[in-house]
């Protein structure tokens, strides 16, 4: 193989570890918050960049973390359905991936000193728990996930942690709209966790790791992924009831239509094709905030005028 071969060979390699897949989970939470920053006229660019490649690091980092601790644990084996994991392929050494891992949060740590220095030890104190708890999930000695927190966890951090603290570092302030606009964004990345465990249910209970899908049974976890997203879909219209915005949020509704196909394979699929089902709810997510984005932003438009 040529110098070049071995170069492009590795580039792919370190991609699987990554998972760009899943990168859309990181990615709507600070597009649903920096839009309600514009939407409120207090967008900043310098810290809603810094923020989105933030929490890009930070799900590359925990992408990385699942890697290389679920082998060590191990909890990945031959049997598993999901997407290819390095450790376990051998194609790249645990060393190697805890490697990645510590210089993917170290990068995520620089740039959040500068996001601490905008807006104050509040974003040092989330950024510090995110990076624990993506460690934490799957590693030391009471690993999170193992034991039935994920769906938590991912609501925290994906939720309000995510867009809070985007609209936060540009305007330095919260209000009730905001707090309310995390909420789906929340409940939505944990149903792709959701799809995650399902797929995983009987590698997880073979291996011990008592997930939520794994304590409820595989028709509790169905109910959990529906409820998850029904409840997602019910926030703007309670935002409407209560005076938090107009209909024009409603424009989110527009992403329903997603829905019924990921409620079938959600119903019917096992093992392998739900990688599909865990790609469309991600993508669900992120057409969601983009949706709701819009919503706000027109909103604020008529209402101007």
């Amino acid at each position: 193989m040529t110098q070049s071969g071995e170069n492009l060979s590795r580039i792919k390699i370190w991609m699987l570890a990554i998972r760009p897949k899943t990168l859309p989970a990181a990615v709507g939470s600070v597009v649903m918050g920096t839009a309600l920053a514009i939407g409120d006229g207090v967008f900043n660019f310098g810290p809603a960049a810094a923020a989105l490649a933030a929490a890009l690091l930070l799900q590359i980092g925990s992408n990385l973390a699942n890697d290389v601790f679920d082998f060590i644990k191990g909890t990945d084996t031959k049997e598993r359905t999901g997407p290819v994991r390095v450790t376990q392929a051998g194609l790249l050494t645990p060393r190697q991936v805890k490697g990645g891992m510590w210089t993917v949060f170290s990068l995520a740590f620089l740039l959040g000193t500068y996001l601490t220095w905008v807006g104050g030890w509040p974003i040092f104190v989330i950024g510090i728990l995110a990076i624990i708890a993506a460690i934490a999930y799957t590693g030391g000695p009471y690993p999170l996930g193992y034991h039935g927190f994920g769906e938590i966890l991912v609501f925290i951090f994906f939720g309000p942690a995510a867009v809070c603290g985007t609209y936060y570092v540009q305007a330095l302030e919260l209000n009730r709209v905001v707090w309310w606009a995390s909420l789906p964004m929340g409940f939505l990345i944990a149903a792709l966790l959701v799809v995650n465990n399902i797929r995983d249910i009987e590698t997880d209970g073979t291996a011990g790791k008592k997930t939520v899908a794994v304590r409820l049974g595989l028709f509790g976890a169905q109910m959990e992924y529906y409820l998850l997203l029904a409840v997602s879909m019910a926030v703007p219209l309670v935002m409407c009831v209560y005076g938090q915005t107009s209909a024009w949020i409603l424009v989110s509704w527009l992403s329903v239509l997603l829905i019924p196909q990921l409620v079938r394979d959600v119903r019917t699929k096992r093992g392998v094709p739900l990688n599909a089902t865990l790609a469309g709810t991600a993508r669900l997510g992120l057409v969601f905030s983009i949706l709701f984005s819009m919503g706000y932003l027109l909103d604020k438009l008529f209402h101007l005028n």
